[in-house]
């Protein structure tokens, strides 16, 4: 008897069973729990998510920081249009050649006034070499050349003196003068709009009245267009 008692003993090894038991519920309690890990993770944005979102905020707050501080332009005066038969506005300037260029020391008289924009630059050169190659038919019509720009006195002596130039070139640096004939205001250069002086000629007659005026002016030819009126003024 005491032998069979010895071999029922091994069906103790049928409680090892528990433990996997055990880790298989466990198993499927985590599922649900790895499941609802995942949805939330889901829900919430990615890092490159956030980091995508980050540059609109940043190039919006940019763009409002560069309209702050990009100036308006500025308001320009009205550009007065003068006509034929219009008073030509007064002016008294320095000019080359220790002269002084001014509407009452040309009282009575006719003369041309032109308005350039830079001396010594291309198209500036070549208009006011035109002018000076007809000056002693001009002065034979009893009639004087001016030319005005904004550079200062020195730079204007160095042009004339280059050029032999020997018509007086005033200094209007503040453009004043500019403004009173029309000859400054916006302008479209290559389809860019800035304001600057506009190239312009005016032809005054003895009774200091605008006979002909040029607006934006092509200098090629332009001092033989302009000596052809001068010889139609009679």
């Amino acid at each position: 008897m005491a032998k069979s008692a010895k071999t029922a003993a091994p069906a103790k090894p049928a409680a090892k069973a528990k433990p996997a038991a055990k880790a298989a519920k466990t198993a499927a309690k985590a599922k649900p729990a790895a499941k609802a890990a995942k949805a939330v993770a889901a829900t919430k944005p990615t890092t490159k998510a956030k980091a995508a979102t980050k540059p609109a905020k940043t190039t919006a707050a940019g763009t409002a920081a560069k309209k702050a501080t990009v100036p308006k332009p500025a308001a320009t005066a009205p550009v007065p249009d003068l006509a034929v038969g219009d008073p030509a506005p007064a002016f008294s300037l320095p000019a080359t050649g220790g002269r002084t260029a001014s509407t009452e020391a040309l009282k009575g008289k006719p003369f041309v006034v032109y308005f350039y924009p830079k001396a010594d630059t291309p198209g500036c050169t070549t208009e006011a070499c035109g002018f000076n190659e007809a000056l002693a038919q001009f002065k034979g019509l009893g009639i004087d050349v001016i030319g005005i720009s904004k550079d200062s006195l020195p730079a204007l002596e160095k042009f004339a003196a280059k050029y032999n130039l020997a018509f007086p070139l005033a200094s209007d640096p503040d453009n004043a003068v500019a403004q009173a004939y029309g000859a400054w205001g916006e302008k479209v250069f290559m389809g860019r709009r800035s304001v600057g002086l506009i190239r312009s000629t005016f032809l005054i007659d003895k009774d200091g009245k605008v006979a002909k005026a040029w607006k934006k002016v092509k200098v090629e030819g332009h001092a033989a267009e302009v000596l052809a009126a001068a010889k139609a003024l009679g």
